[in-house]
């Protein structure tokens, strides 16, 4: 079970999580792409960025950095935003504090970045609390877990390619977050539902930003 639209009581019961991003006067939405970099989903999704001129976020596993470093410098080359997703998709409430920090530090050797994403949305408040401690030299400092508004749900196999495109048409707003996942699983979904999404909103005079980072 997943909720498409983040309720804002889940948003209030973890304050110091960033879910969406302040509405812009120019209307704005914030696609945040899961689990790359993945050598066809990746490519695939930074051309379809290209052709209307939009920016994103990559949450990238440091274990695909190590194998796919062509297609991550290309992410950075083509100016977009990255942030850390653990070395090894990591579940947070399954997985020992100081082992899941280690795992995200290890990432973050081929991922300097200061904005991270817990897999599966799951992170104990202990977690949070370690990684957004300032910066020393045996840990760098992650200014902003980034959460979401809306799910697109291309991760579900259950769900055909249209009803991800409706979940997120039907569900983004001005300042909206929201998850894609460049990867195998989610591939026939988000081939689909990326460029409908895109076409979709800039028709409707929307600008596509990537989440800065924050020092």
């Amino acid at each position: 079970m997943y909720l498409v639209k983040t309720p804002w009581w889940l948003k209030a019961l973890y304050p110091q999580l960033t879910w969406q991003m302040p509405p812009s006067t120019n209307n704005t939405l914030y696609l945040t792409f899961d689990d790359g970099p993945h050598p066809t989903a990746t490519p695939f999704v930074l051309q379809t960025l290209q052709q209307y001129q939009a920016k994103a976020t990559f949450f990238c596993i440091g274990n695909n950095v190590v194998q796919h470093p062509q297609v991550y410098h290309q992410m950075v080359q083509q100016g977009h935003s990255i942030g850390n997703h653990t070395h090894n998709h990591l579940n947070g409430w399954h997985t020992q504090n100081q082992a899941y920090c280690r795992n995200v530090y290890q990432a973050a050797q081929y991922l300097p970045t200061t904005l991270f994403r817990p897999p599966y949305g799951r992170i104990k408040r202990q977690q949070a609390k370690q990684l957004l401690r300032p910066a020393n030299h045996l840990q760098p400092q992650f200014a902003n877990i980034v959460m979401w508004d809306v799910l697109s749900g291309d991760f579900d196999t259950q769900l055909s390619p249209q009803h991800c495109a409706l979940n997120v048409v039907r569900h983004a707003t001005n300042g909206s977050i929201i998850v894609f996942h460049d990867s195998t699983k989610a591939w026939s979904r988000l081939s689909y539902a990326l460029p409908y999404v895109l076409e979709h909103f800039s028709a409707l005079g929307y600008a596509f930003k990537s989440i800065p980072q924050k020092q």
